[in-house]
């Protein structure tokens, strides 16, 4: 037997096909090589010169509609915010959740274009049967059965860090698997013949992007733009911030001229400075992609059914509640990595608006305030007087889990630069914050704040 047997035989014994086993083993040999994936500041440029979202007006985008698809992954779970289901049913508003409203988007882009656009859900084995579920009150809209809807994520063996064999965890085998990252999402459009059946029935393109980034909508401009360029891939990208510099960005290869993403897990100590030079290096990806099915599917062909995107290492215990459990590794692929992959690959600046996604319980509490409106078509956007830039709101460890939420309330937002809660506190009705306000209790009990303006100190 050769060392990847063993995990082959794995894989197949749970149901996994030929285009996630093929993309695991090409991760797998590359581990065992040792490859670091290190890519040089003096190999790459500065990605510049990108088209602007605000300047390409409406071109034809609303005539394809009837040739696009709309797919959404949706296989987190949100368990850093103490959630034990989807992220997708968080609510957002009063009876609204994040599926909702991705069932409202489409269902407005159906009614404005007079075609079916598919809303393609890529669900994991922890989220399929609480998602589909919700959906059944969508049933006469055709949004409700899985093969109408959803596009199932694969599962990848944790890897024994000493012996580099599939791991062995009798006390909870479901632990012995991990998500193999959102690059999955290329194999499973194989494996589950999406990508066949969506071309076979004239859809040309695809817009992906994660189910808890609210900002990100199918808009009609951007893909009458790609559709009008012929690319083959497009990535929507927004500058970066003194916040952002330790995430990962665009860059040119020099060698060939083709864009790619730069992680930091990528760079090697020296060029550190550089990478978080914010004025060089300005764009980071939103995970926002537009895709040319045809040419997807081309581009696999030519690939061997493989697309060669970087592997991403994570050292991690196989029971991760448990820092004492065997030590494993857990190979995942990045989906817009991707962009490396195509010659003529695009990418086009956005304005932050389109990047909203919702990681934390601070993001949360800021999208439920009057900082943004929930629209009928199922758009959630900032108001106009916060002309695109959100309130800044961090909140102490008591809030870390959703549930936290409930008891703290809803202040007006809608003139808040910041706000800092620290320790208990209880909000009435009625509570309004302007500017830079800040709110502190040492005390076990919660602080109640009444109803009121409260603006520019701390509380």
């Amino acid at each position: 037997m050769s060392e990847f047997d063993a995990f082959e035989i794995k894989m197949r014994a749970a149901g996994m096909g030929d285009a996630p086993v093929a993309v695991f083993k090409r991760n797998y040999e590359a581990l065992l090589r040792d490859e670091t994936g290190m890519i040089s500041e003096e190999s790459i440029e500065p990605a510049t010169g990108l088209p602007k979202a605000e300047e390409l007006g409406e071109g034809e985008g609303t005539g394809l509609l009837g040739e696009v698809a709309v797919i959404k992954l949706n296989g987190g779970l949100g368990t850093g915010m103490g959630l034990q289901g989807p992220k997708s049913l968080l609510a957002v508003r009063e009876g609204v959740n994040f599926l909702d409203l991705m069932v409202r988007q489409t269902l407005s882009l159906r009614e404005k274009s007079g075609e079916k656009v598919p809303l393609v859900l890529m669900n994991s084995f922890s989220t399929s049967e609480d998602t589909l579920a919700h959906l059944k009150r969508y049933e006469a809209q055709g949004l409700a059965a899985a093969d109408e809807v959803e596009m199932m994520q694969n599962m990848i063996p944790k890897i024994a860090a000493e012996t580099l064999k599939p791991v062995e965890w009798p006390a909870d085998p479901d632990q012995e698997w991990c998500p193999p990252g959102h690059g999955d999402v290329y194999p499973a459009m194989v494996g589950s013949g999406w990508l066949d059946r969506l071309l076979e029935g004239g859809v040309k393109y695809a817009f992906f992007s994660n189910s808890d980034n609210l900002g990100a909508i199918l808009d009609p401009a951007l893909l009458g733009f790609f559709a009008g360029s012929g690319a083959p891939f497009m990535m929507e990208v927004t500058r970066r911030t003194a916040a952002d510099k330790k995430g990962g960005h665009l860059a040119k290869r020099k060698s060939d001229g083709r864009l790619l993403l730069r992680e930091v897990a990528q760079c090697a100590d020296g060029d550190l400075d550089e990478f978080q030079n914010i004025a060089k290096h300005q764009y980071f990806n939103t995970n926002s992609l537009w895709l040319n099915l045809e040419k997807l599917k081309a581009q696999l062909e030519a690939d061997s059914g493989v697309l060669p995107l970087p592997m991403i290492k994570n050292k991690k215990t196989v029971d991760p509640r448990d820092p004492n459990s065997t030590p494993v590794f857990q190979l995942e692929i990045a989906m817009g990595a991707a962009i490396e992959c195509f010659d003529g690959a695009l990418a086009v600046e956005v304005p932050r608006s389109r990047f909203a996604p919702v990681k934390t319980t601070a993001d949360l509490l800021t999208l439920r305030s009057d900082a943004y409106e929930v629209l009928a078509d199922g758009q959630v956007r900032l108001r106009e007087e916060r002309d695109g830039v959100p309130p800044n709101v961090s909140l102490s460890g008591e809030y870390k889990l959703v549930d936290s939420l409930d008891t703290l309330g809803v202040p007006s937002l809608i003139k808040c630069e910041s706000l800092k809660i620290s320790g208990l506190h209880q909000f009435e009705d009625g509570v309004v914050i302007e500017g830079d306000v800040a709110f502190e209790n040492a005390n076990a009990e919660p602080k109640v704040v009444a109803a009121g303006i409260y603006k520019d100190g701390s509380f």
